[in-house]
């Protein structure tokens, strides 16, 4: 199995102290080894998201992301991240949602889940929300998702939204504009040789979540699929 060591979170670490070209060039070789690392470990996480699932499949720098910050809207104009990130997405329009990972000292998490729905995606989830909560309440109740990820995490909405009073009995959720699970690891857990086995096992224990997910983006509030 694939791991990640700890000259990999130690690099992340220096360059979060040493944000400029110089040092960076300095110590290129590092950077080498640590993205070849992780390059390593996306291809192989790949392979076995695969056993599981229907997945994009994605070439080694797909995966990964790159180290260099687009800095042309932001008022932070360090040219590198201090993280290091990858993720896939689902396969086919009848399955949707996105796996990702981030590997930061003392930040470290793996996410699931639908970062930024379309305007007529949220909508739709809304409505299957509105009219019957109980399918996406059960599995976000279940042990398997609550040991792995607690509770559904993302942005959310300070009032109701268009359409929905706030007395809503599934207000809670309807107010949701992202529908994430996430799980945080020590850098412990990060260099662990196990550590690519616990990030399967969470991903695993997402299925029924996308179950359910993908069944409202997919179908009518009559049940009727609205792709061919």
């Amino acid at each position: 199995m694939a791991t990640i060591s700890k000259s990999t979170l130690k690099f992340l670490k220096d360059i979060d102290k040493n944000n400029h070209k110089e040092w960076f060039e300095n110590n290129r070789d590092r950077y080498e080894l640590a993205y070849e690392e992780m390059y390593v470990f996306g291809e192989t996480l790949q392979k076995e998201l695969q056993k599981i699932d229907d997945i994009v499949d994605l070439s080694r720098k797909k995966i990964i992301k790159r180290v260099y910050r687009d800095v042309r809207f932001s008022k932070d104009k360090t040219p590198y991240k201090n993280f290091i990130m990858g993720g896939f997405k689902r396969d086919t329009v009848w399955k949707r949602g996105g796996f990702a990972f981030r590997i930061k000292p003392g930040e470290s998490v793996v996410g699931c889940g639908f970062w930024s729905p379309e305007r007529d995606d949220l909508k739709l989830i809304r409505s299957h929300i509105s009219q019957d909560a109980s399918p996406l309440r059960k599995v976000l109740k279940s042990k398997k998702f609550k040991d792995n990820f607690g509770e559904m995490v993302g942005d959310q909405l300070k009032k109701a939204p268009q359409g929905y009073e706030p007395d809503h009995e599934a207000i809670d959720l309807l107010k949701y504009k992202q529908f994430l699970a996430t799980r945080k690891f020590k850098d412990s857990e990060v260099v662990d040789r196990n550590f690519i086995k616990e990030v399967v096992k969470s991903y695993k224990a997402i299925r029924p979540f996308f179950d359910v997910m993908s069944e409202m983006l997919t179908h009518d509030l009559n049940g009727i699929p609205i792709y061919q």
